[in-house]
């Protein structure tokens, strides 16, 4: 059932020869600090999908969400809202509001800690997944804006108009996300047993207890008490940052590329020192020039060969 719902993002493969290792992260709360399918309510108003009510209404359940976290009783009730306050829907509107405001919205509230723990998963070689009970449409855009490999999301029934029907037709909630975790497991070759998982709510302890390594992440009550009880160690996720504040981090070029930066640099400095020789007479002020150009040029050489 898994393989229609995983849906590869950016795949970082490795041989399937050897034993491959994944992360499994919830979303809301434990990679970004509010409700992903909430966040963009006030841009779905504007784009004439909900009345002001339903965005008072949405608001409200970001509140009581952030407040205490949401059991399962509430978990159900929020399902039943959103599925028939999305009954009409036109996806393709939908993925472009989404598409127009992700960076404006999902940007500022992901956790610094977060994407610190998924660039450092991908250096180990381990795939990064996002499993969330959110739609499809809103955690696929944010998935690829992570840089994770593949999402499990919850996927609603759509009409042959393009529309959404208000049914379900998966619902990426509770144990469904371990069963989600292990079917992976066993398409993608993971050993579980060396695989990672991070969530905030209790409702995730199933998808938790899947893998070898599970950890909770601002967990609320419930999932407080029971990581003390299984010993599993707990996270404090708090400096949302923009990504685009982390992109000198992320972009710095590997070591080959600066090798080879360097190398042009020493080449235009041997060209410059050239090109003054040629071109100057030698006088003392000119000597001056030269020999600070030529410093640079032999230091950036013994830069290029370290």
């Amino acid at each position: 059932m898994v393989g229609a719902y995983a849906r590869p993002v950016e795949n970082h493969s490795v041989p399937h020869s050897t034993p491959r290792t994944a992360a499994f992260f919830d979303l809301d709360k434990t990679v970004i600090a509010k409700s992903s399918t909430l966040t963009f309510s006030k841009s779905f108003y504007q784009g004439g999908l909900i009345n002001r009510r339903a965005v008072l209404r949405t608001a409200y359940a970001q509140f009581v969400f952030l407040a205490g976290g949401a059991d399962h009783d509430q978990m159900e009730r929020m399902r039943e809202y959103l599925s028939s306050l999305c009954r009409g829907w036109d996806v393709a509107q939908v993925r472009e509001i989404v598409a127009e405001t992700l960076h404006d919205l999902i940007d500022p509230i992901i956790y610094d800690e977060a994407a610190s723990l998924i660039e450092e998963h991908h250096a180990a070689g381990r795939d990064v997944v996002i499993v969330s009970t959110s739609g499809a449409e809103v955690v696929e855009p944010i998935g690829e804006l992570l840089g994770a490999d593949r999402v499990v999301a919850t996927r609603m029934v759509v009409g042959e108009d393009g529309r959404f029907t208000g049914e379900v037709e998966y619902y990426a909630y509770g144990p469904t996300k371990a069963e989600a975790v292990r079917e992976l497991a066993a398409s993608e070759g993971y050993d579980l047993e060396r695989c990672y998982a991070y969530s905030d709510s209790a409702t995730d302890v199933p998808m938790l207890s899947a893998v070898g390594h599970p950890y909770a992440v601002n967990p609320d009550r419930a999932l407080r008490r029971e990581a003390t009880a299984r010993d599993w160690p707990v996270l404090s996720f708090n400096r949302p940052v923009p990504l685009k504040q982390r992109l000198p981090v992320l972009t710095l070029p590997s070591r080959p590329v600066l090798a080879a930066v360097a190398a042009v640099g020493a080449a235009m400095a041997t060209a410059t020192l050239v090109w003054y020789t040629s071109r100057r007479k030698s006088t003392k002020p000119q000597l001056g020039l030269i020999g600070r150009t030529g410093r640079a040029a032999r230091n950036a050489r013994v830069w290029s060969q370290t």
